[in-house]
């Protein structure tokens, strides 16, 4: 898990599309910045207790700088308006990363579909594809035209885009896109939870890449009291029924890392050495749970009475 951690400038600051903010990032003393694949995203620290992910959606050779997309949300918790509102050109930003929980696997063909900002982190794939001779299309959805960013950019593809403002064509039609996926076709997609839920229902198994910015919905019920055992230190504690592991870890003096504290941007990702995880994240796939080898420690619990974890 990278821990790079630097302060970076706004080189340039513009709309992309109705109401979405494209920055371009930079190191004061001209540095180069992490190497980094498509599909990753970094953290912006915004303030004491403000961090926000976005996806890089830049040229990964170009080392020089990264590029982001915020979309302003008028009903958000303050991340896109603190960017869009106090980060000028020349301001500056402490920024962590890159992490990567979306790669893009190798495969013959793909098939992409997007919904609104979440065409961010498909746009460096885009290229990856093209750039290695895969077959693909990309199906991106939106309120209208105007609010649909980087879709210029997107022109240059042709008619391998498909570009489906709801304003014009109604809700995504997925049928052409999901219903015949030969074997060697991997989809990916990222937007709302709604798209993701309806992708999901209708992709064919093991075929689906997802990445989620809200978390999915969770059961709801009393939570037990059980133990987390630091197996580097030795140390036991006790997780309260209204305490989270990242927070009782963090009560105890020991620094993780963490960001979203939702289960959604795979910061906190801690390996399990014992015990059984009860996964209420909306990162980890479905193997990756029935494995148990790692959890996200600001939602995830236990199922069962221990924990040991590599911290």
């Amino acid at each position: 898990m990278s821990t790079y951690e630097t302060e970076l400038v706004v080189a340039r600051r513009e709309f992309v599309a109705e109401g979405t903010l494209s920055l371009t990032l930079r190191h004061p003393l001209g540095r180069q910045l992490p190497a980094w694949e498509p599909g990753a995203h970094v953290d912006l620290l915004l303030g004491p207790a403000l961090a926000r992910q976005y996806s890089l959606c830049s040229d990964p050779a170009d080392r020089s700088a990264w590029r982001i997309a915020v979309l302003r949300e008028r009903t958000g918790r303050g991340g896109s308006a603190h960017v869009h509102e106090e980060l000028g050109e020349g301001g500056k930003v402490r920024v962590r990363g890159p992490r990567n929980r979306f790669p893009l696997e190798p495969a013959p063909r793909y098939r992409f579909v997007a919904g609104g900002i979440g065409v961010t982190p498909l746009l460096p794939m885009l290229a990856a594809a093209e750039a290695a001779g895969a077959a693909w299309s990309l199906l991106y959805g939106g309120r209208s035209r105007a609010s649909m960013a980087f879709a210029g950019e997107l022109a240059r593809y042709g008619d391998r885009v498909t570009l489906a403002p709801q304003d014009e064509t109604g809700l995504l039609d997925l049928a052409p896109v999901l219903d015949d996926v030969p074997d060697g076709t991997l989809v990916y997609c990222c937007g709302p939870g709604p798209l993701l839920d309806a992708v999901e229902e209708r992709c064919p198994a093991g075929r689906l890449r997802v990445e989620r910015f809200q978390p999915m919905p969770q059961r709801a019920g009393p939570d037990e009291q059980f133990e987390v055992v630091l197996a580097r230190s030795g140390r036991a504690l006790t997780v309260a029924p209204e305490v989270s592991v990242l927070d009782a870890v963090r009560a105890a003096g020991v620094e993780v890392l963490y960001s979203c504290t939702e289960g959604t941007c795979g910061t906190c990702e801690t390996e399990v050495l014992e015990g059984s995880p009860d996964h209420r994240d909306s990162v980890l796939s479905e193997e990756e749970r029935a494995a148990g080898d790692t959890m996200m420690i600001c939602v995830s619990r236990c199922r069962g009475a221990r924990l040991v974890l590599d911290l």
